[in-house]
């Protein structure tokens, strides 16, 4: 849940109430693909709830990654406009926030604080999740470390200030979410 507290912890209050103004949040059964690798996608996801498996072909469709509440998904592709390379798939009965790739092209060309921000918080959650793989294939491992730091999982203040103001965010958006109408997908 971290990484998609990264992402919430640098947009503003004004930029989430945006967010829910032109967002809807979908119920997702059990098996359903969010993701299709391969396939291209009109959206940007939040979960709201329960878990989502990531597998992608090249590594023989195995669970690579389990996404849950407050994580972001389809970010890559919306940054690089290829076609996703891991499909998504719904684990459990879920729940998540779409956003419409066409609003949000739109937001960003035409208001540059919430470009600003909005892309700072895509470099912040992609760093997060490239030192958390770098980390676990072992890069860097062998290497002493140039100075006393502390253990590679602790955060910094800058970051614990974001994700305690994401987590209050989230909290707040799912109060708010929680009597709107759902749809199916």
């Amino acid at each position: 849940m971290r990484k998609g507290l990264f992402f919430l912890g640098i947009l503003n209050d004004a930029d989430l109430e945006w967010l829910l103004a032109i967002g809807r949040q979908e119920d997702i059964a059990t098996g359903t693909v969010l993701i299709q690798e391969g396939t291209p996608i009109e959206a940007l996801f939040l979960v709201l709830d329960s878990a989502f498996s990531v597998s992608a072909a090249k590594l023989g469709r195995q669970e690579i990654a389990r996404l849950r509440c407050g994580e972001v998904v389809g970010e890559i592709s919306f940054v690089d406009a290829r076609l996703p390379s891991a499909t998504v798939q719904a684990v459990v009965p879920s729940r998540v926030f779409v956003i419409s790739r066409q609003h949000l092209v739109t937001k960003l060309a035409h208001d540059p604080h919430f470009a600003a921000r909005f892309y700072h918080a895509l470099a912040v959650f992609l760093a997060d999740r490239l030192r958390r793989t770098t980390s676990q294939l072992g890069y860097g491992k062998s290497e002493p470390r140039m100075t006393e730091t502390a253990d590679e999982d602790e955060l910094s203040p800058t970051v614990l200030e974001w994700v305690s103001l994401a987590g209050t965010r989230l909290d707040w958006m799912l109060r708010r979410l929680r009597d709107a109408p759902l749809q199916e997908t």
